[in-house]
């Protein structure tokens, strides 16, 4: 059953996933000694999360369906909702990268 441990990890990773780049220095030029993770890499583990999150529902989906004890109910719709909502997320950052880059050609030099 879920604990309220576990759906404040839940948030947390969520939090996490929807903006990714809070804990990167934000400096323009990189001279500062310190400038964060790479677009790139926060870009990576985003999707890593994301699939860490589908297969952790989709194991949980099977435990429940093979009859396995270990799963339960509840524990797989939390997981499957983890999940879309992760996806959701994905999605939505994915909208923006493709809006800002149809603006960016768009301009005229």
């Amino acid at each position: 059953m879920a604990t309220p441990g576990i759906a404040a990890g839940a948030y947390a990773r969520m939090a996490q996933i929807a903006n990714p780049v809070a804990g990167v220095n934000q400096t323009v030029g990189g001279t500062g000694g310190d400038a964060g993770p790479s677009f790139g890499a926060v870009l990576k583990d985003a999707l890593a999360s994301v699939r860490q999150a589908g297969a952790k529902s989709d194991a949980q989906a099977q435990a429940m369906v093979t009859g396995g004890n270990k799963a339960n109910i509840v524990d797989v719709v939390t997981a499957v909702a983890e999940t879309e909502a992760a996806v959701n997320t994905l999605v939505s950052a994915r909208d923006k990268v493709v809006a800002a880059y149809e603006q960016i050609m768009s301009m005229q030099i």
